[in-house]
């Protein structure tokens, strides 16, 4: 009994960690909060940790958001951009709304 209450401890502490990511993941990403997982976060008390890698993805990745959200950031992303790619891409998406707007719009 002793060796299996230990795994149902273990057990509960790693579904508490993953709960732990989710809500992380949900932070960072402003996705909706699950309740089921702030109870299982809760119920496992401050024993909670986010495994090391994943804390230093999460926090790069958050780094990575800031740079990008700043003006540098958003200058550098413009000249970066292919601009006849991107006249491509519109005069093909402008041909296609054209080509479907008229097999819709039949005239009788």
């Amino acid at each position: 009994m002793p060796h299996r209450m230990e795994r149902d401890k273990e057990f509960a502490t790693k579904k508490a960690e993953r709960a732990n990511l989710r809500s992380c993941l949900r932070d960072k990403y402003r996705l909706p909060e699950s309740g089921q997982d702030e109870a299982m976060v809760k119920m496992a008390g401050d024993d909670l940790d986010l495994p090391e890698d994943l804390a230093k993805m999460v926090d790069e990745d958050e780094e990575e958001e800031e740079v990008n959200d700043s003006l540098l950031g958003q200058l550098h992303q413009l000249q970066n951009m292919d601009m006849d790619q991107l006249k491509t891409k519109a005069q093909t998406t402008m041909t296609e709304i054209q080509q479907v707007a008229e097999e819709k719009c039949v005239v009788m």
